[in-house]
């Protein structure tokens, strides 16, 4: 049986980072998924995906991304249901994220949230794109620039200096 979702849009919120009583950490998060045609009115509609991700990665999560962050996220699509208050069985479907990507950077990231709190048109507002907006940014354009440049410093090249790297600096 193959249970994979991919996808990649906006963050509605600020993802909500808890701790359960065992202390896992646990981010909730919406996103907001453009789709791929128009409405009658010719504007783009935007599907809203819960998603959930744990430990680590839930911290990693809540601490670099806000309302309005690009992100792209690979988990598995998963049902849950319980009873609310009254006693009605409420059922839940949710991504639970297992790996995550930021898609732009952070002046760009922050120039997204800087417009969406001077603005105060609609709550759906940030969610529409033009059929042509690269989801990557101008990712792809800047790798292609730097490998046409030659002056820029070669971090690799040997320069003489020894490089002193203890196993408390890898990060595995």
């Amino acid at each position: 049986m193959i249970n994979r979702a991919i996808l990649v849009g906006r963050l509605t919120r600020d993802p909500d980072l808890r701790y359960t009583s065992s202390g896992a950490a646990v981010a909730t998060f919406t996103i907001a998924v453009n789709r791929q045609f128009t409405n009658q009115q010719g504007e783009r509609e935007a599907d809203f995906i819960n998603c959930v991700i744990w430990r680590k990665a839930a911290e990693n999560f809540a601490n670099f991304t806000h309302k309005g962050s690009l992100v792209g996220v690979e988990g598995r699509i998963q049902t849950r249901s319980y009873e609310n208050q009254q006693g009605n069985r409420v059922y839940v479907t949710e991504v639970i994220v297992d790996s995550f990507s930021l898609l732009e950077s952070r002046s760009q990231s922050e120039r997204q949230q800087g417009s969406s709190n001077s603005q105060s048109s609609s709550p759906s507002q940030g969610t529409k794109s033009n059929s042509g907006d690269n989801p990557f940014g101008n990712v792809m354009n800047n790798n292609n620039n730097s490998s046409n440049n030659t002056n820029d410093a070669d971090p690799f090249a040997s320069n003489g200096q020894q490089i002193d790297i203890s196993d408390d600096d890898l990060p595995f």
